[in-house]
């Protein structure tokens, strides 16, 4: 099995994941959209919420990626596979696919809110997916609790957000 991505018309990802998991059944594992979990102030107070973590994106799970293409053209949305050259499709790479599952959990594909520290001018996190992971973040923007990872993925160097609250600041 391995991993593709599904470009598709930003916000009907939920939309077009249900499409091609009924019409795909049989030829793919699953459809499934990243998402990533953080904070909101709404109205005075601090809610959790689940946002999609690469918008336009859906990843699809299967070995027969070739039927695949040919039922995507069935659907009545805008679809396109990620990587197609030459009429070959290109997976993610093992980096990408365990960038991912370091993050994600399995089951419900969430980056859960991260929990973290400055000491210095180091983010050092302590509870939550990026725990290990701190190299990876670029930038932190506390107020609206979020951090910036700069990964490669899609064959390219993308920005993406993250939960992270820093619970306390050491000089």
């Amino acid at each position: 099995m391995a991993l593709y991505v599904i470009q598709v018309v930003g916000g009907k990802e939920q939309h077009v994941c249900d499409l091609v998991n009924k019409l795909l059944s049989e030829s793919i594992k699953e459809c499934f959209i990243p998402r990533r979990e953080v904070m909101r102030r709404v109205e005075g107070s601090w809610i959790s919420i689940r946002e999609t973590l690469f918008p336009g994106y859906l990843f699809v799970e299967t070995d027969n990626i070739q039927h695949v293409m040919e039922r995507l053209a069935r659907i009545p949305a805008f679809t396109r596979l990620l990587g197609v050259s030459d009429e070959k499709v290109i997976p993610l790479s093992q980096d990408e696919v365990a960038w991912l599952t370091a993050l994600m959990k399995p089951l419900d594909k969430v980056v859960e809110m991260s929990v973290g520290v400055i000491e210095g001018d180091q983010v050092i996190v302590t509870d939550g997916p990026l725990k290990g992971h701190e190299a990876l973040i670029s930038k932190i923007d506390r107020h609206k609790r979020l951090a910036f990872l700069d990964m490669r993925m899609f064959g390219r160097t993308k920005t993406i957000k993250v939960g992270l609250e820093i619970v306390r600041k050491h000089a």
